[in-house]
């Protein structure tokens, strides 16, 4: 096994029926966590790197490179993308690095410019291999409640994917990023409509905080990817203030770590096995 695009995992996502993790990383430890858990749980996983660490030090870049060197020693099929590429000039930066996917987010335009830049995308990463993720409807923020925003028309979201040619599409479905302040709701209704009517494989972004029943029988309704970053990085920030208020804690560096990356990978890997993902690299 080793690096592959983002197209290659959504497929075998859909033959089977379930749902590939996309977890967001930012250097050497959280790689690391993704990596082994997806190792430890036999499983397809999707590596991301967010928009704004290709800008500046190019830190973005390096990360990736790394990642797509780690992806290619692995006994899993591994994908690594760019998040929320912004523009055009970042998402070459992805290319460059490696990267075997790219999600655009095209969201806070209009329709049509939405529609013009994300068709513009695919048929750059289409020249180079590459998988391109879309995004219709701009999926908010849960510190400011931006859940309860109004959903994605099903008939635009088919219009949509049919138009640009993406490979797999985000649609407001009820989810938001960052920490939900009450418990959301996904429209499964709305999913399921837009799955079967199209054949799109969809993505779910803000899966961290929705409760375990509402992934299940949205992976049932047509979820073929779930992004995760706010939880992995709850789990790793609360596992190192944990370590300060131990007397024993170590000032070396890889010592300290190893708690704090012991608990993200456990909690990417608990996110396998309720994607159903864990084995999929047997598929």
């Amino acid at each position: 096994m080793s690096l592959v695009t983002t197209k290659q995992l959504i497929s075998k996502a859909e033959a089977v029926g379930f749902a590939i993790p996309a977890f967001n990383v930012y250097n050497l430890e959280t790689l690391a966590c993704a990596i082994e858990a997806a190792v430890c749980e036999q499983a397809c996983v999707i590596i991301q790197i967010y928009d704004r660490l290709f800008t500046g030090d190019g830190l973005g870049s390096r990360v990736a490179e790394l990642a797509c060197a780690m992806a290619c020693d692995t006994t899993v099929p591994l994908a690594v993308a760019l998040d929320h590429g912004s523009c055009r000039d970042t998402v070459i930066r992805a290319l460059r690095a490696g990267c075997t996917g790219i999600m655009y987010d095209g969201s806070t335009l209009d329709i049509s410019e939405n529609r013009a830049q994300t068709k513009d995308i695919v048929q750059l990463c289409q020249a180079c291999g590459v998988s391109v993720e879309g995004e219709l409807g701009h999926i908010g923020s849960a510190a400011l409640g931006e859940e309860d925003q109004a959903c994605t028309p099903a008939e635009e979201a088919l219009a949509f994917y049919e138009q640009t040619g993406v490979d797999l599409l985000a649609i407001m479905v009820g989810s938001a990023h960052g920490l939900y302040k009450k418990k959301p709701s996904l429209k499964m209704d709305l999913i399921q409509t837009v799955h079967q009517q199209g054949a799109v494989p969809l993505v779910l972004h803000g899966g961290s905080g929705i409760p375990d029943e509402q992934i299940r029988k949205a992976v049932g309704a047509g979820i073929r990817k779930i992004n995760y970053a706010t939880d992995v990085n709850l789990a790793l920030l609360q596992a190192m203030a944990g370590q300060f208020t131990n007397d024993q804690w170590s000032y070396a560096l890889d010592i300290f770590m190893r708690k704090p990356m012991e608990a993200a990978k456990s909690f990417m890997m608990s996110r396998i096995r309720l994607l159903g993902a864990a084995g999929s690299a047997c598929h």
